[in-house]
């Protein structure tokens, strides 16, 4: 199953928004949102709360393909987010993510017994490549007890 499968099928938001999985790989994930007038705002482009869930879900399907060896022993979760609205979005937009840390140093923090953060940036863009938001969210991968 793949990643865009398993959190189409764990996380109902992800189905809600039919959003779409272009790529997903430890370095980068990208999601696309189809333009759906159910999801509109008040100007009839993406409402700020779906393009907030789509950023979000890059974010996860990184962290899930980055640190899916480790689940066994730690729970991957969003610790706090932060977005920015830069341009209006309208029709199709795509969100892409990477991670700002790498992957080995969370690892050797969580084999030290540590909760490791890391932060992931994502770009939100139309489909003519303006950028219309920027995020950052902070994930941790907390230990099982």
């Amino acid at each position: 199953m793949s990643i865009g499968e398993m959190l189409a099928a764990t996380v109902p938001m992800v189905r809600t928004l039919n959003l779409e999985f272009v790529e997903t790989t430890a370095e980068r994930a990208v999601l696309r949102m189809p333009d759906q007038a159910d999801f509109h705002n008040h100007v009839g482009g993406p409402h700020a709360g779906a393009m907030f869930t789509l950023a979000e879900s890059a974010s996860g399907a990184i962290v899930l393909t980055a640190f899916g060896d480790q689940l066994s022993r730690a729970v991957p979760l969003a610790v706090r987010a932060e977005i920015g609205y830069k341009k209006l979005a309208m029709g199709v937009v795509t969100a892409t993510a990477t991670l700002a840390r790498p992957v080995e140093d969370v690892v050797k923090e969580l084999d030290a017994g540590q909760r490791p953060e890391f932060p992931v940036d994502i770009s939100i863009q139309r489909e003519d490549g303006a950028v219309t938001g920027e995020m950052t969210i902070v994930w941790t991968l907390r230990p099982n007890s």
